[in-house]
């Protein structure tokens, strides 16, 4: 290895990924190995692209997505169009993320009420069996 270029060994080891992952994102257009017969060598610009793929995944961005802004770095305008694109749609995905967060928590708390209800049956049933016998 290089400071310059990473095996796909090496890029598995780093960010703790498969080499079929990188093999896929390479076939999305998300990185761009140099290819040396077999052997692929990622470079510095392709360990930043997957450390933005990665984050983007995280936070429930869709590849397609993540490949439109990626290829806002090229534009020239010192990463300005690239930086308000991420920034819409990480607020866009805050407000899903947060939406999805609520209606987790209603239906958490309505389990707890049925959960209650079911807990309070059985116990009344039980003293029903109970006096009964």
């Amino acid at each position: 290895m290089t400071d310059e270029t990473m095996t796909i060994r090496e890029m598995c080891d780093a960010f703790d990924v498969t080499p079929r992952t990188l093999r896929f994102y390479e076939s999305k257009e998300l990185l761009f190995p140099i290819r040396e017969g077999q052997k692929r060598l990622f470079t510095r610009r392709d360990r930043a692209r997957l450390k933005l793929i990665l984050r983007g995944k995280r936070f429930g961005v869709s590849l397609e997505e993540l490949r439109q802004l990626l290829d806002l770095y090229d534009m020239g305008d010192q990463q300005n169009a690239q930086l308000q694109a991420s920034y819409e749609v990480g607020l866009k995905r805050l407000a899903e993320m947060e939406s999805q967060r609520d209606a987790l928590n209603t239906a958490i708390s309505d389990l707890r009420d049925q959960l209650k209800w079911g807990e309070e049956m059985l116990a009344s049933m039980n003293t029903a069996r109970d006096a009964a016998e």
